[in-house]
C-alpha cells in the first residue's frame, strides 16, 4: 500500500527496521495493527497523521517507553542497526545510539537550561572533556540556549523548551533521535526554526531522526520519506516529494480541497486505487 516504492537507500541501509508490530494497552486495547516502516541511517523519516492515529504509540514502542503506560508489543519485532530491540530497556536502548525527545518537551523546570542538557549527558564514556565538547555543539546549533543557559527552563519559553528537550537527546551522542510532536504549540517561526536546525543536525552530525508529527506540510518539508497512519495503520507511504504531490494527502491532510477533512476511508475510490489495506 504505498504510492512509491522505498528507495535503494532504504531497502539496504535500515538503521531502523519496524516490522508488522501491533501494540496492546492494557492487555485488551488494540492501537497499532500491523505497523511496518524503515528509516536509513542519516534519513529523516516522518509519521504523519491526525491526532490519535497511533504516532506517538508507534515511537513509545520504538523508545520502549510503553511499559509505563502499561502497553506492550504483542507482534512483530523492532531492529535496530540489525539487532532486536523490542525486548530491551529504555536505558539499554539509550547506550546503542536511540533516544526520544517526548510530545510536550518534558524539560526539568526547576533546573537551568545547561543543567537540563548536562543530565543528557550520563551515559557518555568521555568524561568531562568530551561532555564539554558535546555541550559546545549543541550551543552552536542552538545559539538561544547558550543565551539562556542559566535560566530556569521553567521559565523559558515554548520554543526553547523544545530546543533544550532537543539538545538534551543531543547531548547522549545518538545515532538516531525519534521526535515526538515538535511543532506542538509554537508559533509557526519558531516551528521551521527548529526543522531547519534537525536538517542542519542531520547533515552534519549524520543523525537519522523518525518524528511524529501533525503538521503535514512542514513535515514533508523536510522528511526525505513519509508514512500516514490512520487508526493504528499505516495507510500510505512514500517519498515525501510525492507525497506532497498526491492529490489524496493534499485533499485530506493539506487542507487544499477546502471543506471538513475527512478519512481516507471515507471514499471507495480509494479502496479501487488499492492504497488501503483492509
Amino acid at each position: 500500500m504505498s504510492i512509491s516504492a522505498p528507495t535503494v537507500e532504504q531497502a539496504q541501509t535500515p538503521i531502523l527496521d519496524v516490522k508488522n508490530i501491533e501494540v496492546i494497552y492494557d492487555h485488551v486495547i488494540l492501537v497499532l495493527k500491523g505497523v511496518s516502516l524503515i528509516v536509513p541511517k542519516g534519513g529523516i523519516v516522518a509519521i504523519l497523521g491526525a491526532n490519535g492515529a497511533g504516532k506517538s504509540t508507534t515511537l513509545k514502542s520504538i523508545s520502549n517507553l510503553l511499559k509505563g503506560e502499561r502497553g506492550e508489543v504483542t507482534k512483530g519485532q523492532i531492529n535496530f542497526e540489525g539487532e532486536r530491540i523490542d525486548r530491551l530497556t529504555p536505558n539499554d536502548l539509550v547506550k546503542r545510539g536511540c533516544i526520544q525527545v517526548m510530545e510536550g518537551r518534558h524539560c526539568f523546570g526547576h533546573l537551568t537550561i545547561e543543567e537540563n542538557l548536562l543530565t543528557g549527558a550520563f551515559t557518555r564514556k568521555d568524561g568531562r572533556a568530551g561532555t564539554q565538547r558535546e555541550l559546545e555543539k549543541i550551543y552552536a546549533y542552538f545559539p538561544r540556549l547558550k543565551e539562556r543557559r542559566t535560566s530556569q527552563a521553567g521559565y523559558t519559553s515554548g520554543g526553547e523548551q523544545q530546543m533544550c528537550a532537543i539538545g538534551r537527546a543531543l547531548m547522549s551522542g545518538p545515532k538516531m533521535v525519534l521526535l515526538d510532536e515538535p511543532s506542538m504549540g509554537l508559533a509557526p517561526q519558531i516551528v521551521e526554526q527548529i526543522f531547519e536546525i534537525v536538517r542542519d543536525i542531520n547533515a552534519k552530525e549524520g543523525v537519522s531522526f523518525l518524528l511524529a508529527e501533525q503538521n503535514t506540510n512542514m513535515a514533508l518539508k523536510y522528511a526525505t520519506y513519509g508514512y500516514i497512519l490512520e487508526n493504528g495503520r499505516i495507510v500510505l507511504d512514500g517519498d515525501a516529494k510525492a507525497l506532497r504531490e498526491n492529490a489524496d494527502v493534499k485533499e485530506f491532510y493539506l487542507g487544499m480541497a477546502g471543506g471538513e477533512r475527512k478519512s481516507f476511508r471515507d471514499f471507495k475510490s480509494y479502496k479501487r486505487r488499492k492504497r488501503w489495506l483492509a
